[in-house]
C-alpha cells in the first residue's frame, strides 16, 4: 500500500507549528545569550559551558562540574549586567551540572 506522506525540513516544522516556532525562538535566544557573555568568562571556562533553557526571566546555563558553577556565580552580577545591556530581560542565572 503506497502512502504519499510530504517531507518537512526540520525547520520548516518548527515553522509550521506555534508551540515549535517558540521552542525555536528560545533556544536561538539561549545561543544568542551565550555568545554574549562568552567573552567575560576566561578562556578555560568557556568551553565546559552550553546555553540552557530560558524561561520568562531565568536562563539556566549547563556547566560541566561543580566547580565552573561556582566560578560562574561569582561573575552572575556582570553576566547579568552584559545581557540587560545586551537587550536581554534576565533577572536570575541558574547553572546546573549537566549530566555525560
Amino acid at each position: 500500500m503506497a502512502t504519499s506522506s510530504r517531507l518537512f525540513s526540520l525547520q520548516q516544522a518548527f515553522q509550521a507549528n506555534p508551540e515549535l516556532a517558540k521552542v525555536a525562538a528560545r533556544i536561538r535566544q539561549s545561543q544568542q545569550m551565550l555568545t554574549l557573555i562568552r567573552p567575560l568568562m576566561q578562556p578555560g571556562l568557556r568551553a565546559q559551558v552550553q546555553a540552557g533553557p530560558v524561561d520568562e526571566d531565568s536562563w539556566c546555563l549547563l556547566v560541566s562540574n561543580p566547580a565552573v558553577g561556582s566560578k560562574l556565580r561569582q561573575l552572575a552580577p556582570a553576566l547579568l549586567a552584559a545581557l540587560r545591556s545586551g537587550g536581554f530581560d534576565v533577572q536570575r542565572l541558574r547553572f546546573k551540572v549537566r549530566v555525560r
